[in-house]
């Protein structure tokens, strides 16, 4: 590819993603809000821009082959707040890719668009939409507007439901771990199967616990190498028993499932932000 576009790239997630995207084409653009992002990697520009912005997402994503959408508020919060980045910045992601004729956009989308199903259910890729915040409807809202970007103006779409892209600290992540390499092998994949249509994948590791079934998305390739297991002894002796009236225990969509809407549902876990520097 000519130019690879990454949207949140001052993020967590955009850090591990940044050093292998810029070797996968000419031009890597990567942009945020934030004034920077550290040492940029060779074919690497940066540019600070606004989601929220049609004019500015237009001038960032025009001359791509591509976009991978990271960028968003990561956490449950009011609608207001969640309305710019995550739900008009979408529609200005799309929009965009479709005016300068981008051939896909590979989107971080959520367990939480499907975040109120039971846990015991494990749940495939073709399931209803159930959102367990305003944050995970947001994700639905992505989702539907990539498949009918796909079905009306032609342009691919790779939703990535992302489960828990985090170390390992607790019960839940024994099943919804993605690790690091196995989140960047996710999107490769991504990226470099032939032709995609409009496809959701389960980003989640090759984990023995794992609540979600990926059969339906197979033709991408992706094979998942790393497994939660190890961390299961350490993890289970910390833990007291689980509690089946708890909605955080009982539901995919973990501690968003439980808090009120508009609440943090990150501040009910452990995530430890081990953001990659340059």
């Amino acid at each position: 590819m000519k130019k690879l576009v990454l949207t949140g790239a001052a993020g967590r997630l955009g850090s591990y993603l940044r050093e292998p995207l810029s070797m996968m084409a000419d031009e890597l653009v990567s942009t945020d809000i934030a004034e920077g992002i550290g040492t940029l990697y060779p074919g690497e520009r940066y540019v600070q821009a606004d989601l929220a912005d049609l004019n500015a997402m237009s001038e960032v994503i025009e001359g791509a082959d591509m976009v991978v959408h990271f960028g968003a508020i990561g956490d449950e919060a009011p609608f207001e707040e969640i309305l710019g980045p995550n739900i008009v910045g979408a529609y200005n992601v799309w929009e965009a890719a479709h005016r300068h004729g981008v051939r896909r956009v590979v989107y971080a989308s959520s367990i939480h668009a499907v975040g109120m199903y039971p846990r015991q259910e494990r749940i495939g890729t073709d399931v209803p939409h159930r959102p367990d915040t305003v944050y995970g409807l947001a994700k639905c809202f992505a989702e539907d507007l990539a498949r009918m970007y796909w079905e009306k103006r032609g342009v691919e779409a790779v939703c990535l439901r992302i489960l828990s892209c985090a170390q390992v600290t607790g019960a839940r992540a024994l099943g919804t771990w993605l690790s690091y390499g196995d989140l960047i092998q996710l999107v490769a994949r991504a990226i470099d199967t032939p032709t995609t249509g409009f496809t959701v994948v389960y980003g989640v590791s090759d984990n023995d616990r794992c609540p979600v079934d990926n059969s339906a998305a197979r033709y991408l390739g992706y094979a998942p190498k790393d497994n939660a297991e190890q961390f299961a002894a350490q993890i289970l002796a910390a833990e007291g028993p689980g509690d089946p009236r708890d909605p955080a225990q009982m539901c995919h969509g973990g501690p968003f499932a439980a808090v009120d809407l508009g609440q943090s549902g990150q501040a009910q876990m452990n995530i430890v932000h081990d953001r990659k520097e340059t």
